[in-house]
């Protein structure tokens, strides 16, 4: 624990300790707050899923005003905040640790004004940038005339599913990664923690996963149909389906993150009830142009 002015930084040392402290706060926005929710409760239910990752809280007479998490390699997920200073103290509290973060992920101003700061005492500057936008849904709209049928995903599936997970985290992160994307499918199946759903038409032709419960909702992701399978509306069923299944197990919400670039993905998930909450930043860091 440390102490910056006014500000108190609490860091955690397991996802279960980081949500007892952050779950209030965190839960008045559940919505923008889903990532968090999901990566601690991720931690908690698996405490090998990252190593040395970073849990931190900053109150301010005696309320938690901002939280943030860090699983290496992955950027620093930021929660909204009301105190931009508290960013300063996250800041500091990294600066003191020692700890050097590839990026910033949150709600665009928090994020803008932590990269501002980040970059300018470190010598970097914002390097690639994916805008997104978080939605929520309590009602889903099945869509009509899509052939096929929803399933969960059997360990006779994992190499098709591993190979359709490396080909997302290029397509959507610019991150191929072929050993990366073997060990979260592998570790998330083994341990529960994501429930894997493929939809089915003679023959796999898109996955899907929910995971990353919060209190009352789950987070939808990743979603992905390979090019040779795609406009048939396999991924708006199987996202329905998933959706559907999620609710009927009585979770208030389910999320999902899209990306603003592909307009696309944006319009099928609006269509089978899916509501926009807040727009979010994901920034990677680099060094900075010397010139």
């Amino acid at each position: 624990m440390t102490a910056t002015g006014t500000l108190i930084v609490e860091r955690h040392a397991t996802g279960t300790g980081f949500l007892d402290a952050a779950t209030d706060f965190l839960v008045e926005r559940e919505a923008e707050h889903s990532l968090i929710f999901g990566i601690s409760a991720t931690l908690a239910a698996d405490p090998g899923y990252a190593i040395e990752p970073y849990l931190a809280t900053v109150s301010k007479a005696g309320r938690v005003v901002v939280g943030a998490v860090m699983t290496p390699p992955w950027n620093l997920v930021l929660s909204c905040t009301d105190a931009p200073d508290a960013l300063i103290a996250l800041a500091t509290d990294l600066d003191a640790r020692g700890i050097a973060i590839p990026g910033a992920t949150g709600p665009v101003e928090d994020v803008r004004r932590f990269t501002e700061g980040w970059c300018r005492t470190h010598g970097l500057e914002p390097g690639p940038r994916i805008a997104e936008r978080i939605y929520r849904l309590e009602r889903v709209v099945p869509p009509a005339g899509v052939s096929g049928t929803v399933r969960l995903a059997r360990e006779s599936d994992r190499d098709l599913l591993v190979g359709w997970l490396e080909a997302f985290l290029d397509e959507a992160l610019a991150r191929p990664d072929p050993d990366r994307a073997a060990a979260m499918f592998d570790r998330s199946f083994r341990t529960g923690t994501r429930t894997w759903y493929v939809w089915e038409d003679d023959k796999p032709v898109s996955v899907a996963a929910a995971g990353g419960p919060t209190p009352n909702g789950i987070r939808i992701g990743p979603v992905y149909t390979p090019p040779d399978s795609r406009r048939h509306g396999y991924a708006s069923a199987l996202t329905a389906a998933v959706s559907q299944a999620e609710l009927d197990k009585g979770r208030r919400f389910v999320f999902l993150f899209t990306d603003l670039a592909n307009p696309t993905s944006n319009k099928i998930y609006q269509a089978i009830g899916y509501e926009p909450v807040i727009d979010v930043d994901q920034i990677t860091f680099v060094p900075a142009d010397p010139s």
